[in-house]
């Protein structure tokens, strides 16, 4: 998908387990790692179709290359036996990682459970176990004008801070 002008990146981190605000307990939403790659890319395009993720449209080859990388890894988010969410994280050796991707199916959207989600998804990367690793010192992401207008709240509410912003697809004036 093309970047659409004027679209604002907005990226968050925390520097320290200590800075997450947990969310509301949502009952039964348990965070966990899969393989099922058909499931994972599945979850990805209707999570970011909406927002226009990039990853919601790409092909074969890139989810290839996506599935092939050894820093990626997926999570589903499941309430009971339904998937309700999507959680990607990339190691970046040694200390940090990122959330890079975060977010809903349509039918969990407005359910009260992304605060709970998110901290769930914090708190699986700041211990994230990969052999690149060490002690994991930063945890980062980012959203944007196109996410849910929520998004950037649940962020700064569980306790990630704004470091950096950026102009997307921008049209300069003629």
């Amino acid at each position: 998908m093309e970047p659409v002008p004027g679209e604002v990146v907005t990226f968050l981190e925390m520097t320290s387990p200590e800075q997450l605000r947990a969310g509301r307990v949502a009952d039964g939403l348990t965070l966990s790692a899969t393989n099922d790659e058909a499931l994972v890319r599945a979850t990805i395009v209707r999570v970011g179709a909406p927002y226009r993720w990039p990853s919601a449209g790409w092909g074969d080859p890139a989810w290839a290359e996506w599935f092939a990388d050894p820093r990626h890894q997926s999570f589903l988010l499941r309430s009971g036996d339904d998937v309700a969410g999507i959680v990607e994280t990339t190691a970046h050796p040694p200390y940090e990682v990122e959330i890079i991707s975060f977010g809903l199916v349509p039918e969990y959207v407005g359910a009260g459970i992304g605060g709970h989600a998110l901290t769930l998804a914090a708190r699986l990367a700041w211990n994230l176990k990969h052999p690149a690793l060490d002690e994991v010192r930063r945890v980062w992401l980012h959203t944007s004008t196109l996410d849910h207008p929520n998004a950037l709240r649940n962020y700064v509410n569980r306790g990630f801070h704004p470091y950096r912003t950026q102009t997307r697809g921008h049209v300069a004036p003629g």
